[in-house]
């Protein structure tokens, strides 16, 4: 039997996170997110059919929690539409992303456990395809320069260099990381307008 206390199964995905970030998707057992939730042994077993089940919901749980609060989207729509305030932006979404290490550790566990998990593979497939849509659509909504190409060539270059600075953080100092955002929205987007 599946329990239904909605702040209950929050703070097991929630744990399961941090130990997704901490062990791996193999230290990633029941027994691990009790712990980490600090609840009787058992817990996490009456709220999810399986560990693919808890994968999948804490893949969903990363991506709710990596959304930008209403304070954030307000100041991104009274912002400039130039090139400069583009990468102040960009800027501000690595660090808020790079700020939630242990999600967007767990995140990269979770796509590597997708490439053995189909079902996991999917939620994750479908979740980035519509963060990417999304993206888009406020991108070409916000009058900012560049098109669709743009924004998708800046996430997967922003990607990586989160990567980097979460895994490997002394491979670029954190002035070489806003050299690189700046670079990279210039160029990218300079290229971009330089193609119509």
């Amino acid at each position: 039997m599946v329990r239904r206390n909605d702040q209950r199964r929050a703070a097991l995905v929630d744990a399961a996170i941090e130990v997704l970030a901490r062990e791996g998707a193999r230290g990633m057992t029941f027994r691990a997110v009790d712990a980490e939730a600090a609840v009787p042994v058992g817990t996490a077993s009456n709220y999810f059919a399986s560990r693919d089940d808890l994968f999948t919901q804490a893949g969903a749980r990363v991506y709710e929690r990596l959304q930008p609060d209403e304070a954030t989207i307000a100041r991104r729509r009274a912002a400039g539409r130039d090139r400069e305030t583009y990468t102040v932006l960009m800027r501000e979404l690595v660090g808020r992303v790079a700020g939630f290490r242990t999600g967007y550790l767990a995140l990269l566990e979770l796509r590597l456990e997708a490439t053995r998990r189909p079902d996991l593979r999917k939620v994750l497939t479908e979740r980035v395809r519509a963060d990417v849509e999304a993206n888009i659509a406020h991108h070409e909504a916000s009058g900012l320069p560049g098109d669709a190409l743009a924004v998708k060539l800046l996430m997967l270059t922003l990607n990586w260099l989160i990567v980097e600075q979460l895994t490997l953080p002394d491979v670029f100092t954190e002035a070489e990381r806003e050299e690189l955002v700046s670079a990279a929205v210039e160029r990218i987007v300079a290229a971009e307008q330089a193609a119509e």
